[in-house]
């Protein structure tokens, strides 16, 4: 297909599932926009959106047609001022098809033109979650294993 997609998310922390959906976005698409949404009305991030942004470009360094910044606002608003046609999104458990088909389905009605598409985590990455991996990592466990290596380190300094 041709032109980049749009992988938005709080990515707080980025995991080795996003990784999957990151790399499985690139066998489809010509390149991705991985995008740190920075919004104030969720709660409060374990990392900020620039420790985000930094984290993630170290992590994806070696893949060139990918580039990964931030966002305030609507989703599509963001895809439609890049010119983006398909945004990407990774699920895991029914539950997150419900959440992700509300927001495609709003989505859809705010830009028609933007097509919303899903990629399912690979097996190692179905249980586990950005707010599972913090809990973990708060009590001072390695998570080393769900992270790529920066966010792992990361998450040791944070919690240490």
């Amino acid at each position: 297909m041709s032109g980049p997609a749009l992988y938005p998310g709080s990515f707080d922390p980025f995991t080795n599932g996003h990784l999957d959906i990151v790399d499985r976005a690139l066998q489809l698409f010509d390149g991705l926009v991985v995008a740190v949404a920075a919004n104030p009305e969720k709660r409060t991030p374990l990392f900020s959106p620039e420790e985000r942004v930094a984290m993630i470009r170290e992590a994806l360094a070696d893949r060139p047609t990918v580039e990964v910044t931030s966002y305030r606002g609507l989703t599509v608003e963001f895809a439609r001022s890049r010119g983006i046609r398909v945004v990407v999104k990774g699920l895991r458990l029914p539950s997150d098809f419900e959440a992700e088909l509300q927001q495609a389905l709003m989505n859809r009605q705010l830009a028609p033109e933007i097509d919303t598409v899903f990629l399912i985590s690979g097996l190692p990455q179905l249980f586990v979650s950005s707010s599972i991996l913090k809990d973990v990592a708060g009590h001072g466990r390695d998570v080393g294993r769900f992270v790529p290596p920066v966010v792992a380190r990361r998450l040791k300094e944070r919690f240490s």
